[in-house]
């Protein structure tokens, strides 16, 4: 069984939850990954930098973050944090809503989770397709020309995949990364 747990932590975007949800699933699913649980926390730019700070050791606020804590064939126990306040920020500069944003960031922090990468330019050309693949299965209208043009790399998710730490070992080891 696969579990979708949301979590609101603000106030300034609703989220679309039912949305949230099937895009989840449908990552998952199309990923073969029938088991586990993940749970989509929205937060403000405050919470996110914190969490960045602290897991990457970068000190600013970012749009997504994805946290892989268990892996395992057809399983996946993992966490994405997602910025409202960057969503509002940015939306109606590429035509849409800040859910619809907040949506794509999900999809982006989903995809990381499942395997795939935007670290070179490439990559990245291929996980946007998806990212509008998923968008289009969603119903959601593909952003429009003048996003894609204008704002390249600012467009893009930032999301950061996170390696999950290891457990302490039996011997009461400290966790590594």
């Amino acid at each position: 069984m696969l579990t979708v747990a949301i979590s609101n932590l603000q106030r300034r975007v609703p989220p679309d939850r039912p949305k949230i949800r099937r895009a989840v699933r449908l990552i998952l699913g199309d990923h073969s990954v029938r088991r586990g649980s993940l749970s989509v926390v929205v937060v403000d730019d405050r919470t996110i930098r914190q969490l960045n700070r602290r897991h990457l050791a970068c000190d600013e606020a970012t749009d997504v973050l994805s946290f892989p804590l268990e892996q395992d064939d057809g399983y996946l126990e993992a966490e994405v944090v997602v910025s409202a306040e960057r969503a509002a920020a940015v939306a109606a500069r590429y035509g849409w809503t800040a859910p619809e944003e907040l949506l794509l960031y999900v999809i982006h922090g989903t995809l990381h989770l499942v395997g795939w990468d935007d670290q070179d330019a490439r990559a990245r050309r291929r996980m946007r397709r998806q990212e509008r693949a998923y968008l289009r299965r969603l119903g959601v209208p593909q952003p429009t020309a003048r996003r894609r043009r204008n704002a390249q790399d600012e467009s893009t998710p930032e999301s950061v995949r996170l390696r999950p730490r290891r457990r302490r070992e039996a011997d009461g080891g400290e966790a590594k990364r």
